[in-house]
C-alpha cells in the first residue's frame, strides 16, 4: 500500500508542477466571445476552399470565382479548444453530501471484542448507526492542475490533480465513547444532543473527467478518479443535554493513510453529483469499515 501510495503521489505531484513550463509557451486564454469569417471560394472547376480567419472583414470579387463569406461567434470555450493551453491552474472543486458506513466487520474476531468495551448484544453493526443527515462529508481543493488529453468539437477529456481536504463528520445515534489509553469504544450512561467522530485528511486526487456535447450550449460531465489521503487529524465532540461539550484528539485506532475511488456526472452548469467509496479500512484493530459519501459537486472542472 505504502508503494502504491508514493507511486500516485509521485505522478499527481509531476502533473502539478510541469504546468509551470507549459503555461509559459502558450499563448493567453482569450476574451468571451470571438467572430470567425469563414471564406469559401469556388473555382470554375468545382472546387471550393474554406478558411476561417477572424481578421477578414470584407470580400471583394475575384474573377472566374465565386466568393461567400459568413461569420459566426465562437464562445469562450470552443475557442480554447482551438487554441487555448493544454494546461490550466488555479482552479477550485468543493463537494458537499453525506456519509453512510459499508461495515464488513467480523464482530466475533478476538481483536473487535477486545476494542469494543460494550456488553455482547450491543456488539455489532448497529452500535455505529448513524444520523444520517448530519453525517457531512466535504471536500475541499483550492488548487487544481488540468492536462487537456483530447480537444474535439464534440468531445473533450481532462486529467486532473491537486491538493485539498477530505472531511467526515460522524454522528452517532447511541452514545458511543471513544477511549485513550487504552484506546477502546464504550457506551455511555448518558445520552447526547451531539456525538459525533471526525476524520481531517490532507488529500491528493487523481481524476478523468470526459465532457460529450449534448448542443450548442450544454455538455454532459462523467467521470473517475482515485484519491490518497493522509489523517492529519481525528476527534470526538459530545454534547450532552445540559450543554456541556466535551472534545478529545486521538488516533482511536484510525488508520493513517485511506484510498477512495471517485465518479461524477451531471450536465455543466446546471448540476453535478458526486460520489466517493473509501476502499482501505478506517481502522486497524479489525474494525472493517468503508465510509460512502454522495452528494452535489459545487464547482468543478
Amino acid at each position: 500500500m505504502k508503494n502504491t501510495c508514493c507511486a500516485f503521489i509521485a505522478i499527481s505531484i509531476l502533473l502539478l508542477t510541469s504546468t509551470a513550463n507549459a503555461q509559459t509557451e502558450n499563448s493567453p486564454k482569450p476574451k468571451n466571445k470571438h467572430r470567425v469569417t469563414t471564406l469559401t471560394i469556388t473555382y470554375p472547376d468545382g472546387l471550393s476552399v474554406q478558411k476561417k480567419d477572424s481578421s477578414v472583414t470584407k470580400v471583394g470579387a475575384i474573377k472566374g470565382k465565386d466568393i461567400d463569406a459568413g461569420t459566426e461567434d465562437i464562445s469562450e470555450e470552443d475557442k480554447d479548444v482551438k487554441s487555448g493551453p493544454r494546461f490550466k491552474t488555479g482552479m477550485t472543486m468543493v463537494d458537499l453530501g453525506i456519509n453512510i458506513l459499508k461495515d464488513n466487520t467480523n464482530y466475533s474476531a478476538p481483536a473487535v471484542k477486545t476494542f469494543l468495551n460494550v456488553p455482547a448484544a450491543k456488539q455489532n453493526a448497529s452500535l455505529f448507526d448513524l444520523r444520517q443527515g448530519k453525517s457531512i462529508n466535504v471536500n475541499i481543493y483550492p488548487l487544481m492542475v488540468r492536462y487537456k488529453a483530447l480537444q474535439t468539437h464534440g468531445q473533450r477529456i481532462y486529467i486532473t490533480s491537486g491538493l485539498g481536504l477530505q472531511l467526515y463528520n460522524f454522528r452517532f445515534d447511541q452514545p458511543v465513547t471513544y477511549t485513550r489509553g487504552p484506546q477502546s469504544v464504550i457506551m455511555d450512561t448518558q445520552s447526547f444532543k451531539k456525538d459525533k467522530l471526525a476524520m481531517d485528511y490532507l488529500n491528493m486526487p487523481l481524476m478523468f473527467t470526459f465532457k460529450t456535447r449534448l448542443n450548442k450550449d450544454s455538455w454532459l460531465v462523467y467521470g473517475g478518479g482515485i484519491t490518497e489521503g493522509y489523517r492529519i487529524d481525528s476527534w470526538t465532540k459530545q454534547v450532552s443535554g445540559s450543554g456541556k461539550k466535551v472534545k478529545l484528539h486521538d488516533a482511536f485506532g484510525l488508520a493513517d493513510f485511506n484510498t477512495c475511488i471517485t465518479a461524477e456526472f451531471g450536465v455543466e452548469g446546471i448540476f453535478r453529483f458526486y460520489a466517493t467509496y473509501q476502499l482501505t479500512s478506517m481502522y486497524t484493530n479489525g474494525l472493517d469499515q468503508h465510509p460512502v459519501s454522495f452528494g452535489f459537486r459545487l464547482t468543478g472542472i
